[in-house]
């Protein structure tokens, strides 16, 4: 099961689904836990028994039941299409399953029992419920079911689905998902038609028990699994049946996917989907590579495109469309947790496993100059995996953080100068006019000697009798640029460098098996960290998960996340995530690369977006629209396909 969190997963073009009407496990799930507004009852030795529309850990929620959304158009029509391109390939529409390769936007038929919204990152909203009631202690979470959920083909959802769903995870489900929700999940029960019951392992966190259960997974038709036969293990050539907005159209496998409309979709009429789910139609248009989509893009092959490339944005888009004003360029401010792009090693092998070694290798890409030269300086370094938020490490541990690392210190965990020192920054180079910094290349040097690793008369690298080689694996012609510098770099350091790209299905395939020294991959951090951080970091994913690429097994590191897992209030939470921010930035296991807090879109003048745009969020598929108009106008004029 594939998860990408809230705050990133809103403003990913790519993986974004439908309004967030539901959550993944895969990264930090968004917590529920505090009590909020609730009707007061008593349950067996006189426990308070809460019930609610909504619920947060930290405070009260934003919106109460049946309101309208602030950011929001209430006005804003329906109809139209908006088409988005994707790389390379596809044949499944499962995502979660570790075979085959899924299609774009596999989540668009799917919904969840909670929702969340782009303007409350905390709050967790009953979607498929009308309300939740839970203890106090919270051993246990009831959802009162709406009963008027139907399946895309008009089947109704029950208490018996939830339940079905649940099993179903835990027996065909990937291990990284179901390792985690197993220690929360004791038992599932059916009390009705429409009311289902959660049961939580005593020994679970209870910051994270109720968010896992209403927002954990989409929910399946027990029926139709029992009726078809399919397997959430195995790849599919059609999605599996959802309550979503949207079904499969028409699709031409490895080229083109239509997602439509469903007419009868249950949820149209809810006040929290008013002004939302605008376009009758998704479509995606698949491309080989970076710049062959952006030549489809000027010729309207496709409508919409959020520019991952500084060097496109800079200088890819002096077009006609562009000049003559039918096609816009635009900058959205981002106000979510920085996209933690970077490098990682496998940890796996036994190059790798000499810190001394990662940092050698980490000196020699020079940031400053790749943004000077090839971004256009557009970009800025990462250094935190909570980069741009306020729980990003800095300056040197607060008491709090001290008391928390403190203990691993004395347990030999981690070294003592944790406690008294600046986080680990990215390296900098004061080269910003040249690719090799010779100052970085000195130092470099020294470790790599110091490792073991010394210089032959041929200048590689060697010990034991082995050269030391480096494959970057990548799948992106247009991280051509980035790497082969970088390469360079590392060749003058005596490093046997290479690069080594694949097709995009032997690129999946090799990520999830471990088969490579290097590749690039990205941190997508919530403001709530909790469970899900086990399934990027924890020693027990180390051997399969689609998070923790680098394989990283760290007992201080299990046991700071378990601290940022039990943490009760934001009070508690900030000085923890600091601590493992700290912890995971020694560690080394990345060469960080780049972030931006702006999203860089462009798109014909068709489509319209709130005046209001919400923080966390660019929700091009969920709250824009389509102007009818301005569409036919350009259609008129031979602006698109």
């Amino acid at each position: 099961m594939q998860y990408r969190p809230r705050s990133r997963a809103i403003a990913a073009a790519q993986h974004q689904t439908v309004a967030r009407l539901k959550y993944w496990l895969m990264g930090s799930v968004i917590g529920v836990g505090a009590a909020i507004a609730a009707n007061g009852a008593w349950a067996d030795g006189h426990e308070t028994i809460i019930e609610s529309h909504a619920y947060s850990n930290f405070g009260e929620v934003k919106y109460g039941p049946n309101e309208v959304l602030d950011y929001v158009n209430p006005d804003a029509p329906k109809g139209g299409e908006i088409a988005l391109w994707a790389q390379g390939t596809f044949d499944s529409f499962n995502n979660y399953s570790r075979k085959g390769v899924a299609a774009s936007l596999p989540g668009l038929p799917y919904e969840g029992i909670l929702a969340s919204t782009a303007d409350d990152p905390y709050g967790s909203y009953c979607y498929m419920c009308t309300t939740m009631e839970y203890p106090e202690s919270r051993d246990w979470v009831i959802f009162n079911l709406r009963d008027d959920v139907t399946f895309s083909d008009g089947r109704p959802l029950t208490a018996e689905d939830v339940k079905f769903t649940h099993e179903l995870f835990m027996e065909q489900g990937i291990a990284e998902y179901r390792n985690v929700v197993s220690t929360y999940v004791d038992s599932v029960e059916v009390l009705g038609p429409y009311e289902v019951k959660f049961n939580f392992n005593p020994e679970a966190p209870r910051r994270d028990v109720i968010g896992i259960a209403g927002g954990g997974s989409t929910i399946f038709s027990k029926s139709w699994f029992e009726e078809t036969g399919a397997r959430l293990d195995e790849p599919r050539v059609e999605p599996f049946l959802g309550t979503g907005p949207y079904v499969l159209g028409d699709v031409d496998i490895g080229r083109q996917i239509i997602y439509e409309r469903n007419p009868n979709w249950w949820a149209k009429d809810l006040p929290i989907n008013t002004g939302r789910i605008n376009f009758d139609s998704i479509r995606i248009e698949y491309f080989a590579d970076a710049a062959a989509a952006l030549e489809g893009f000027k010729s309207g092959a496709y409508t919409f495109r959020i520019e991952n490339s500084s060097k496109e944005w800079a200088t890819g888009y002096d077009f006609p469309a562009i000049d003559n004003g039918q096609a816009v360029q635009k900058e959205f401010a981002d106000g979510t947790i920085g996209y933690a792009q970077a490098f990682v090693f496998n940890l796996d092998r036994a190059k790798w496993q000499d810190l001394r070694v990662r940092q050698a290798i980490g000196l020699m890409f020079n940031f400053e100059w790749s943004n000077e030269t090839l971004f256009y300086g557009l970009y800025e370094r990462v250094n935190s995996f909570w980069e741009n938020s306020d729980l990003e490490a800095t300056g040197v541990p607060t008491p709090e953080e001290v008391a928390i690392l403190q203990p691993l210190v004395d347990d030999g965990l981690l070294d003592e100068s944790i406690l008294t020192s600046e986080p680990v920054m990215a390296p900098t180079s004061s080269a910003a006019d040249r690719p090799l910094d010779r100052r970085n290349l000195r130092t470099a040097s020294a470790l790599l000697d110091e490792a073991g690793w010394v210089a032959g008369d041929d200048g590689v690298r060697m010990k034991d009798g082995q050269p030391l080689s480096l494959e970057i694996l990548s799948f992106s012609p247009a991280f051509d640029r980035i790497i082969n510098p970088y390469i360079e770099n590392l060749t003058r350091l005596g490093v046997d460098a290479k690069l080594d790209r694949v097709d995009r299905s032997q690129y999946v395939d090799r990520r999830r098996s471990g088969d490579f020294d290097m590749v690039g991959h990205g941190f997508s951090m919530t403001f709530e960290p909790s469970s899900g951080l086990r399934q990027w970091y924890g020693s027990e994913t180390a051997d399969d998960s689609s998070r923790n690429l680098m394989r990283l097994r760290s007992e201080a590191i299990d046991q700071l996340m378990k601290v940022v897992i039990e943490a009760k209030t934001l009070d508690e939470l900030t000085p923890a995530v600091h601590a493992l921010d700290r912890a995971l930035r020694a560690e080394g296991f990345w060469v960080q690369q780049w972030f931006k807090d702006k999203h860089t879109v462009a798109y014909y003048d068709m489509f319209r977006h709130p005046e209001n745009m919400p923080p966390y969020a660019l929700g091009q598929l969920d709250f824009w629209w389509y102007d009818e108009e301005a569409g036919e106008a350009l259609r008129a004029a031979g602006a698109f396909q």
